[in-house]
């Protein structure tokens, strides 16, 4: 038994934070389903890597422009086709899981995280696009995105919610999928269709906290803030899905919005390359994983339930923020902002590298052509 699958006995899933067109193409995903990878997601960053970073969609590249395509119809075609082939390789997956598992996650443009009708307009859109039932849209988890999360759900969508931070907020988006689930059950859905994820980042916060500690002296919480806001967020998840408005959805078959890990590989190569995999292990949980972090957990990571494990001292940990004057509620709002922004822009650098291929592709054509009909004129 692979470690994927243990992981998946103990109830948490591993999918992976990567797509890319040759990574498909060459089986290498597919050898990884059949270790027990149960999932893909993708972000404005990970497509620019991919698309802006090799030559694997050149060709189509070509051809979109040939057609005439704008720069943004010419990535969402791109974007759309890798995500449907991976859908179809996990559709055994989301079969077998009876649609716990197998989906792919696609996300909304970053430039609309802060409109709510443009976000919902785009969830239904891409949604209906991909027309596949294991894809999941991401929404990111600003106050605008919560009334389009609640709302795609109440249509119906699959939705992963994306740049979690702060528990607060998490709160608020378990309302969200609360609220977007009562009003499908009303309108006739099918709650046993739908499913969900709260994606709560987690290296991300130590990054950001670790130089304030590392001055005020707390040399004993570098490295453990993420890890503990994390628990602390599971410890809301576990009680807010077990009380009595979850058990009457649950009961009309709906499935629990699991959380899932996001940023977890580690940023501080004097922390173990696999510390937000070990200590995030639990069940009802999604840990999506960088192809880096994940081949060291599978070398060296640690199988333990550790999700639920010491919980009175991370909240102590958390407690002491306050005593050193460390504003967590700060720090996590400008996650927030700065995890949007960082989005919105790969997003136009990705927009911006297509159109330079769009362009450097057609001047090789042309001087091609240019070439050929030279030599025909030679030849005569």
């Amino acid at each position: 038994m692979s470690k994927l699958q243990e992981l998946a006995r103990i109830g948490q899933s591993v999918w992976l934070d990567y797509i890319r067109r040759a990574f498909i193409e060459s089986g290498d995903l597919q050898a990884l389903i059949d270790q027990g990878l149960r999932g893909v997601t993708s972000n404005p960053s990970i497509f620019k890597d991919a698309i802006a970073g090799s030559t694997d969609y050149d060709d189509d590249l070509h051809r979109l422009a040939e057609e005439g395509l704008s720069v943004e119809e010419i990535y969402e075609r791109l974007a759309v086709e890798d995500i449907r082939r991976a859908c179809d390789l996990f559709r055994p997956v989301y079969e077998r899981t009876q649609g716990i598992d197998g989906y792919v996650s696609l996300e909304v443009s970053p430039t609309l995280a802060y409109d709510t009708e443009a976000t919902i307009a785009e969830a239904r859109r891409l949604f209906r696009l991909v027309d596949r039932p294991n894809v999941m849209i991401k929404i990111p988890a600003t106050a605008e995105g919560l009334p389009a999360i609640e709302q795609a759900l109440a249509e119906g969508i699959n939705v992963n919610v994306t740049l979690l931070f702060s528990v607060e907020r998490y709160l608020e988006v378990v309302e969200a999928f609360f609220r977007g689930l009562e009003r499908l059950a009303e309108a006739g859905g099918d709650l046993s269709r739908i499913a969900s994820v709260a994606s709560f980042f987690v290296s991300r916060l130590d990054t950001k906290l670790d130089p304030q500690l590392e001055a005020l002296g707390a040399t004993d919480l570098l490295g453990r803030i993420g890890i503990a806001n994390a628990k602390v967020a599971y410890q809301a998840f576990r009680e807010r899905f077990r009380d009595p408005r979850w058990q009457a959805l649950a009961a009309k078959g709906a499935r629990v919005q699991r959380v899932l890990w996001g940023s977890t590989s580690t940023k501080n190569p004097a922390y173990p390359d696999t510390l937000y995999v070990d200590e995030l292990i639990g069940p009802n949980t999604v840990n999506t994983i960088p192809p880096a972090t994940l081949r060291a957990f599978l070398d060296h990571g640690t199988l333990a339930r550790t999700l639920d494990k010491e919980v009175d001292q991370v909240r102590a940990q958390i407690a002491r923020l306050a005593e050193l004057g460390v504003d967590l509620n700060q720090a996590t709002a400008e996650l927030l902002e700065e995890g949007v922004e960082r989005f919105a822009t790969a997003f136009q650098h990705l927009l911006d590298s297509i159109e330079e291929k769009r362009r450097r592709l057609k001047a090789g054509a042309v001087h091609n052509e240019a070439r050929l009909g030279a030599l025909e004129k030679k030849s005569r």
